[in-house]
């Protein structure tokens, strides 16, 4: 397992938390905001809330050509806060591609059925299909694979 992944408990057992809003703010003691909000939808990064979003996503993806990243990410997750920013900005410099959020708290039962046992966890889909897949916070390694991704198809996201 990555040392830069979080190990998620077997069988899943996602802990309830609250709703996935895109946003993750750790409150201070004093209940003020904590300057480390993390952002880890914006750009062109789009939050799956339901396996009907997921579909409809998936088969707008088919539709219009796109390679899926689906990034599956849990709020409470560092490596993953650590890696929000980048997912946007990558999101930003490749409108070609699809870049899906999937909390793993909030649709645990999709999760379970995907086989993530770790956080975040990529998953590189053409036409509804694996193409390849990274576990991990390893920014160099995202990239590595986004660009072989988007050479295999001949297109660099411009």
């Amino acid at each position: 397992m990555p040392k830069d992944s979080t190990v998620l408990p077997s069988g899943m057992g996602f802990s309830p938390r609250k709703p996935f809003n895109g946003f993750v703010n750790d409150d201070k003691s004093d209940g003020s905001d904590s300057e480390q909000a993390v952002e880890f939808v914006g750009g062109n990064v789009h939050r799956v809330t339901s396996k009907e979003d997921w579909d409809q996503k998936l088969s707008e993806a088919k539709r219009d050509g796109k390679i899926v990243i689906a990034n599956f990410s849990a709020t409470w997750c560092g490596p993953c806060r650590m890696l929000a920013p980048f997912c946007c900005e990558l999101s930003e410099k490749h409108p070609s591609l699809m870049f899906l959020l999937i909390d793993v708290d909030e649709l645990t039962d999709f999760s379970t059925s995907r086989d993530i046992k770790a956080t975040p966890t990529f998953f590189f889909l053409k036409d509804g299909q694996q193409i390849d897949k990274l576990v991990g916070a390893n920014k160099p390694e995202l990239q590595k694979k986004l660009t072989a991704v988007l050479d295999s198809v001949g297109n660099h996201g411009k």
